[in-house]
This record gives structure tokens, sequence and C-alpha cells, in this order.
């Protein structure tokens, strides 16, 4: 059982977390609306050309990351439908990770370990795989929290 002191600081954290993985969502999507700024561009398009066959022009594809990126960004930044925004999180995650199968040869100098510059910028996502899952655990925390709250209410 945890005192209030330490529900408190365990929201904070939690705060900090969701919002610092909120920023760097919304920093990096928004770098994406425009051409060259956003040193994943040309990976990010290589990528959902992939992934979509082809069959979507590479531009309208950027636009359409940048704007998912921008929205999850948003959103966990400001708190609101955590559950659903970390779904997204998580699709465009296991997406960010499809370089490895594409373009080994542009991910790593020496498989299975020895990782390039821009393999080691897709690695580093599983930092932010992490903070979703404690994000989503402590979702889940707060809405059982509430739910037996809530019974224990109607009881009264």
């Amino acid at each position: 059982m945890q005192t209030p002191r330490e529900q408190a600081s365990r929201l904070s954290a939690m705060s900090l977390l969701r919002i610092s993985v909120g920023i760097v969502y919304l920093w990096f999507g928004a770098l994406k609306f425009f051409d060259g700024l956003s040193p994943a561009e040309q990976l990010a398009m290589n990528t959902i050309h992939e992934l979509t066959f082809g069959l979507i022009d590479n531009k309208v594809n950027l636009m359409m990351l940048a704007g998912w990126e921008c929205i999850v960004g948003f959103l966990l930044i400001i708190g609101k439908y955590i559950r659903p925004t970390l779904l997204l999180l998580f699709l465009h995650m296991v997406c960010t990770f499809t370089p490895f199968i594409f373009f080994p040869k542009e991910t790593f100098h020496y498989m299975p370990y020895g990782l390039t510059l821009v393999g080691q910028y897709i690695m580093k996502n599983i930092i932010i795989v992490a903070a979703g899952i404690v994000l989503w655990k402590t979702e889940r925390e707060k809405e059982a929290n509430q739910h037996f709250s809530e019974m224990a209410l109607s009881r009264e």
C-alpha cells in the first residue's frame, strides 16, 4: 500500500514520462512536415514505400506519418485518450523496426550486433516501447482503481 506522498510522486513520474514521450513524438512528427528537416525522412519514405508496396506517393506517406506522430505526441502531452494513443504508438513502433528487415545493409555494419548510425537511431525506439508499456500498465491500474472506487461508493 502506498502512502499519499508515494502515490503523488508516482503520478508525477508517470506524467513526466508521458509528456516527455509526447514531446519527442510531436517534435519528430513536426520536422517531417518540412522537406529536409528530419534526419529520418528518407528512411521513413523508403520504409513506408515497402510497407505499402509503393501504392501511395512517398510525400503523401510522409505527411500521413508526420500527422500520425504529431497526433500521438499531442494526445500524450495533454493526457487524453491515453490507451488508444498508446495503441497508435505501439503500431508505429512495430513499423519503425522494419528497416532491420527491409534494409539490413543500411542498419547493420556487422549482423546482428554492429549497428550503423541509422540502426542505432532505430534501436533507441526500444526505450519508447518500454515507456509505452509502463504507461499502459499505469493506465490500467488507474482504471481499475477508479472502478473499485465507484463500486465502493455505490455500496454506500
